[in-house]
């Protein structure tokens, strides 16, 4: 139990809360089409429990991963010394060993949602893009784009789970992603104002590294910019939302706007990471459960 309780804490099991959200949502968008096609129509729990199981796996595979590929990065930045496996409190081999557990658990889970075999076949390509994320900022900027990316991947496979027609492309699960994409790449943005100077000094592939604080917040308002209007297109082209939804999008509008005057780094001074903190977990984890709670409130009761 003490090594469990290590390894969930080395992968900040509570994080999840960023994308499983959206993945929910995911899912009961396409469960509500498949009602207005056949109402008659009820999920099968399997489903359900396989796309919990699959996030739940997935995140902690990856996460895993990148603590792994950064132990020597994570061991040289004062802000990341202290972590489970540059403070010695795991191993390396345990670990990857977990990684290695979890990632079978993923492609596993992905069984649940048989006759369905879109999950099934996905799921390695889908692992192999979340881990290669952890070295992305060794040569590129965009691997804020990734992660963004890599959450965004929770609503589109949650809604192809529930309804697995791939063609033509539905607009709503798109936007949707997209939403998410640009979203996590604005919060990660803020996020990495913490290692500005390391990420300079250790020639990472950062946007606050290579360009400043200052422009990566400016990326991070147009990200979230973007996310806005992609969360606020949905009811456009996906008939069951409606006033409702787009009231939500409104709330988290605000919420993306203050938790840029929370995070901003002031005159003169250095960015306070108490601050940043409390804007990437709280004010994000608010986001994505109250859009979650909104949407289905939209979904079950209004239409």
């Amino acid at each position: 139990m003490n090594l469990l309780k290590k390894l969930l804490g080395l992968i900040r099991f509570s994080h999840t809360l960023f994308a499983l959200p959206f993945a929910i949502l995911g899912a009961a968008m396409a469960l509500k089409l498949n009602w207005y096609e056949n109402e008659l129509y009820r999920p099968r729990i399997m489903e359900w429990v396989g796309i919990l199981f699959c996030m739940v796996f997935a995140r902690s595979a990856a996460m895993g991963f990148n603590r792994w590929a950064d132990q020597e990065l994570d061991a040289q930045n004062p802000r990341t010394a202290n972590r489970h496996l540059p403070a010695g409190l795991l191993t390396a081999q345990s670990v990857l060993f977990f990684v290695a557990v979890c990632s079978v658990g993923f492609i596993a889970s992905t069984l649940l949602f048989l006759p369905n075999r879109i999950p099934f076949f996905a799921s390695i390509p889908v692992l192999l893009f979340l881990f290669c994320y952890s070295f992305a900022k060794r040569w590129t900027m965009t691997a804020h784009f990734w992660l963004g990316g890599a959450l965004m991947l929770a609503p589109l496979a949650a809604w192809f789970v529930v309804r697995p027609i791939l063609l033509p492309i539905p607009l709503p699960p798109i936007l949707l992603a997209l939403a998410v994409l640009f979203w996590t790449a604005g919060f990660d943005l803020i996020y990495a104002t913490q290692d500005t100077e390391f990420d300079k000094k250790t020639g990472l592939f950062s946007v606050p590294g290579k360009y400043g604080n200052k422009t990566a917040f400016r990326l991070s308002a147009i990200c979230h910019v973007v996310s806005i209007l992609c969360f606020a297109t949905i009811p456009y082209v996906y008939e069951p939302f409606g006033l409702v939804f787009q009231f939500g999008v409104g709330v988290i509008a605000l919420i993306l706007a203050a938790e840029h005057w929370v995070a901003a780094p002031k005159p003169n001074k250095p960015v306070d990471l108490l601050r940043v903190n409390v804007a990437f977990f709280q004010m994000n984890v608010f986001v994505s459960v109250s859009l979650l709670l909104i949407g289905l409130f939209d979904l079950f009761t209004q239409h």
